[in-house]
């Protein structure tokens, strides 16, 4: 594997993982530990990534950026507490349902460590390359038009290929949730959840508690189009407040 391949393999285990192992990189990618220890080094050197004790993480000034990789990291612990709580409604066997977004990549990481005979259809990128590394997940790739930034599929082909399923569950990964309903600014993606959540027998959002109480760029749909909201932990009062105006918040 030449240097650019391995820079390449690094930035998308960084990207899926938040952070690497020297060891775990050098058996991936079957080079020694040394081999792997230069590289970081000089990726550290170019900006590319930040040295830690026994590997790498992103920069700090990346972990502020407004793309996927960037929001991937922020809320990393939150985003993984509301998807480890989703997993409950998983059972083997099911058809379910995965939208874009940076949760649902951190919900494919512990899909792919707990579940086997299970289907998944997508127009996540980022979660399709987490279930690849699990063979007995049969995983579905909406096509379309490929939005590079935010590592995922959208369009109108893509909106029709979803609508020919029926999952038993969509967990959608979106932006914010207030009061008035759900909103998100990618626009694009937009029309990928409103036809996931028409389809689906049971529509659960996953969303980190940064974003309730917030509202995005452009309206999705209203609280009670989703049958259930799963964040990370939630006062009492708060869940009492959104189940008045429609919400059930886990």
């Amino acid at each position: 594997m030449l240097y650019t391949e391995r820079v390449e393999f690094v930035l998308q285990q960084i990207q899926l993982r938040t952070n690497v192992k020297v060891a775990d990189l050098a058996a991936m990618m079957h080079v020694s530990l040394d081999t792997v220890r230069r590289d970081l080094k000089t990726m550290e050197q170019s900006g590319l990534v930040k040295c830690v004790r026994g590997g790498a993480c992103l920069p700090e000034a990346l972990a502020s950026i407004s793309n996927f990789s960037g929001r991937e990291i922020i809320n990393i612990s939150l985003k993984r507490q509301a998807a480890i709580k989703a997993l409950r409604h998983i059972q083997p066997g099911e058809l379910i349902a995965l939208n874009s977004g940076t949760t649902n990549a951190v919900l494919a990481q512990e899909i792919v460590k707990r579940f086997s005979n299970l289907t998944v259809i997508t127009n996540n990128l980022a979660a399709v390359a987490v279930l690849m590394q699990n063979s007995s997940i049969h995983t579905v790739l909406a096509g379309g038009e490929v939005d590079v930034m935010e590592r995922s599929t959208y369009g109108c082909t893509c909106e029709k290929e979803l609508s020919q399923y029926s999952p038993d569950h969509v967990f959608l990964s979106i932006n914010a949730v207030d009061e008035a309903g759900y909103s998100d600014f990618r626009f694009p993606e937009i029309g990928i959840i409103q036809t996931l959540a028409a389809s689906a027998k049971h529509v659960i959002a996953v969303m980190d508690t940064s974003k309730l109480g917030k509202r995005s760029k452009k309206r999705i749909f209203g609280l009670e189009s989703a049958d259930l909201l799963i964040m990370n932990d939630v006062p009492d009062e708060v869940k009492s407040r959104y189940r008045d105006v429609g919400a059930n918040i886990e």
